[in-house]
């Protein structure tokens, strides 16, 4: 149980820090975990990864909406957060007319966390607002990711092959994701 809290404890730090510096694979970690924890043959180390997934997520986002808040624009053209002004504009609206569901979904969508964080705190959502909302788009980040991993591990007989399918997945889809959306870019210039 030792090395289990162990595990959970660094999956926690790795999905904080990935949220925090935006180029660790957070959903791939979370996916492993979770496809490592089905070969064990315990659901409540399922559950815990879930759990430690989604509370290094919240509080990596925090510390994230934190710095965005009071480094404001200065702070995000100086780590390149901010790209793309004509972008940001259209998620403020977005989050002026329905703040909750766009914080919710921002999660889920691979490079989409970012801008919703920036035009969040530029746009001034309450510290409430973006706790309470911010609370079930982290469990339900986590969930999706941490089905993922159940899906390799339980598909694979070898942990090692269940980690290595969950890990190819999401840097799939990420990858898609990143095309689509440059793609789509380019089209509307």
């Amino acid at each position: 149980m030792t090395a289990t809290l162990g595990t959970l404890a660094w999956l926690f730090a790795v999905v904080c820090f990935g949220a925090i510096i935006p180029i660790v694979p957070t959903g791939a970690a979370v996916s492993g975990a979770t496809a490592l924890a089905f070969h064990e043959g315990r659901p409540v180390t399922m559950v815990l990864v879930v759990a430690a997934g989604a509370a290094g997520a919240y509080a990596g986002d925090l510390v994230m909406y934190a710095m965005c808040r009071f480094g404001g624009e200065q702070l995000a053209r100086r780590l390149r957060w901010l790209r793309d002004e004509e972008h940001l504009a259209a998620v403020k609206d977005r989050l002026k007319a329905k703040q909750v569901p766009v914080l919710l979904v921002s999660r889920l969508i691979p490079g989409g966390r970012v801008p919703v964080l920036l035009a969040a705190a530029f746009a001034g959502v309450s510290w409430e607002t973006f706790v309470v909302a911010n609370l079930p788009a982290c469990a339900l980040w986590s969930v999706v990711y941490a089905a993922i991993g159940l899906a390799g591990g339980s598909i694979f007989p070898q942990p090692w092959q269940g980690v290595l399918a969950a890990v190819a997945v999401i840097l799939v889809v990420n990858q898609a994701v990143t095309w689509w959306n440059k793609r789509r870019e380019s089209s509307s210039t």
